[in-house]
Parts: structure tokens; sequence; C-alpha cells
């Protein structure tokens, strides 16, 4: 399983508006500057975002987004979910319900996938963005800038 810049770049955006959002909304222009993402493919996340719920605009001068929930009652696995899709990094027809694949009674391999599939989502759905945000508040403690490990440096 590899997620896209959609999943990375949202989850930052996520973390950024939290930490950034207590006192007056966080504007995309803002966010897109801290977290150095182009405002167009900002705007694009934040719009998933805002479709399924996580955050929500404020109108008016000094608007912005804040989020639409505590951030201890929101995941990564909701983030990733938003903007990626499913996370199961297998697609078996056979862990389906009803119109499964003709070998799924004698199949052993769903069964592995079927594993791997639950301990991506359990292990992402354990995961806050209030933890996140106290990991970044460690980092900056350090002097350090907290940014993902995934960024190329320039």
């Amino acid at each position: 399983m590899k997620l896209s810049t959609k999943g990375r770049y949202g989850l930052r955006a996520m973390i950024d508006l939290v930490q950034n959002s207590e006192q007056e909304p966080a504007s995309i222009a803002s966010i897109a500057a801290r977290q150095r993402i182009s405002e167009s493919y900002l705007e694009q996340l934040i719009a998933k975002l805002k479709k399924a719920k996580l955050v929500k605009s404020v109108r008016g001068a000094g608007g912005g987004y804040i989020p639409n929930k505590a951030a201890e009652d929101i995941s990564v696995g909701d983030v990733l979910r938003a903007l990626e899709g499913s996370l199961d990094p297998v697609d078996c027809p056979g862990l389906l319900e009803e119109n499964g694949c003709d070998s799924a009674d004698v199949c052993v391999t769903k069964y592995v996938w079927k594993r791997i599939n639950d301990s991506i989502n359990r292990t992402v759905d354990e995961i806050k963005l209030s933890d996140l945000v106290i990991e970044s508040q460690k980092v900056q403690r350090k002097n350090q800038n907290p940014v993902s490990c995934c960024e190329k440096k320039e």
C-alpha cells in the first residue's frame, strides 16, 4: 500500500489546521505557506475533507477553516479515507458477504488479506490528530521544523 500526495499532504494540512485554528480560522493561503503545498491543490484536499465533515468553513472577514470535531475525535484513518478512499491494500472479493468470488469457500489466502487489511485500518484508526499535535510540539521544543520525513530536501 502506498499513499498518494492527497493522503500525505492532507494529513499535514489537518495537523496544521488543528494547531493553527484555535484563535481564528486558518486560511488556505496560511496553511499552504506553512506546509509548502500549492494553494490550488490544498483547496481540492480541503473540499474532500469538508465533504467528509472533518472540517468546516467560516465565512466573512477573517474566515477560513476549522476542524469540525475535536482533535481527539479525528483519527488518521478518518483523514486518509476521506482523501484516498479505502485503505485496504488487497481488494479480495472473497471477503465480501455478498457477490464474493466462486472460490471463497476453499480459499485460505483470504484470511491473510483480511488480517493485513484489518491491521492497517486498526492502526490508522488508533492514531488521533491530538497524538500527532503532541508529537509536533515535542519536535518544535527541540527547535526543529516539524515537517514530514517524506519531504524531499531542496
